[in-house]
């Protein structure tokens, strides 16, 4: 049980890791290309390194029903809206808004997880989340600016409700497929999903430049890192710890994106960072020490 407690936390905290980063490579990509535009580049690439894991790890596929209708709705909430809102929030705002907005995550897959799974609510885990969510607006608070973030940060919000149903949604599966043909098939439901706006832009699509070194990384990293590595991460520790359990290690990611956003794109940290990003550290303390 330790070892298993051991190896769910390493992976939940690397995707939360790699996701920081994410955040710093879209605002630095995201005004040469848009960010719908940019999601559907992401999940292409993740698609295309998934099929060639899988072929040659000889993935067995089987089918059933009832996991393949919900990993399409998980597919639809996690990797088409929740990415989408995302990209386009942390266009509107700036990369350490953009992480730090997405904390309240826990709050709603704690709600979800009450909801939907009937899971119990405890003072440890209220407490966890009055703490985050008070090192939030400390952060949030000090640092905004400018008409449209309001629709930056709404935008977010939308998208980390949209995660955390979708990670919720995870643990109602019955197995049939193991976390990589799960990531695999909600990235070609959100490749499916966007082909629509991408024909009605070939436009803004054919004049990217793809032969230069910054897209190619940008792409890379958010395709095959931190969609693919990133996301079969998350899913195999949300399936190790469990959805409830699972939803304060996505604290560390503001932490992580904030920081990276001040050394790469001279984004300024305050005091205000300093202390909220205590309260959401000191927020994963109580909530694990439960």
């Amino acid at each position: 049980m330790k070892s298993k407690n051991v190896l769910g936390s390493t992976l939940l905290t690397t995707a939360a890791c790699i996701w920081g980063g994410m955040f710093v490579v879209v605002k630095s990509i995201v005004n040469e290309i848009p960010p719908i535009e940019l999601v559907w580049l992401r999940y292409a690439t993740a698609v295309l390194c998934l099929l060639i894991f899988s072929y040659f790890m000889k993935s067995h596929w089987k089918y059933n029903a009832h996991d393949l209708k919900l990993i399409i709705v998980i597919g639809i909430l996690g990797n088409t809206i929740s990415l989408v809102t995302q990209e386009t929030g942390t266009w509107l705002s700036n990369a350490q808004i953009g992480a730090v907005i997405t904390t309240s995550t826990p709050i709603f897959m704690i709600i979800f997880a009450w909801l939907i799974l009937h899971q119990k609510l405890t003072w440890a885990k209220l407490c966890s989340v009055i703490m985050a969510m008070m090192g939030v607006i400390t952060i949030v608070g000090i640092n905004t600016g400018g008409a449209h973030l309001l629709l930056g940060i709404l935008s977010l919000l939308v998208s980390s409700c949209a995660w955390a149903l979708a990670s919720i949604l995870l643990k109602k599966l019955h197995g049939t497929y193991n976390t990589m043909q799960i990531t695999l098939i909600s990235s070609i439901v959100a490749v499916v999903m966007l082909l629509p706006w991408i024909f009605t832009h070939m436009g803004t699509m054919t004049s990217i430049h793809y032969t230069s070194l910054k897209t190619i990384f940008c792409i890379l990293y958010l395709g095959c890192i931190s969609t693919a590595s990133a996301f079969m991460m998350w899913d195999k520790g949300v399936e190790l710890l469990g959805a409830d359990n699972s939803g304060m290690f996505y604290l560390i990611q503001p932490v992580v994106g904030a920081i990276l956003g001040w050394l790469v794109l001279g984004e300024s940290i305050s005091a205000g960072f300093v202390i909220g990003a205590a309260l959401i550290i000191g927020s994963v303390y109580v909530y694990l020490r439960e």
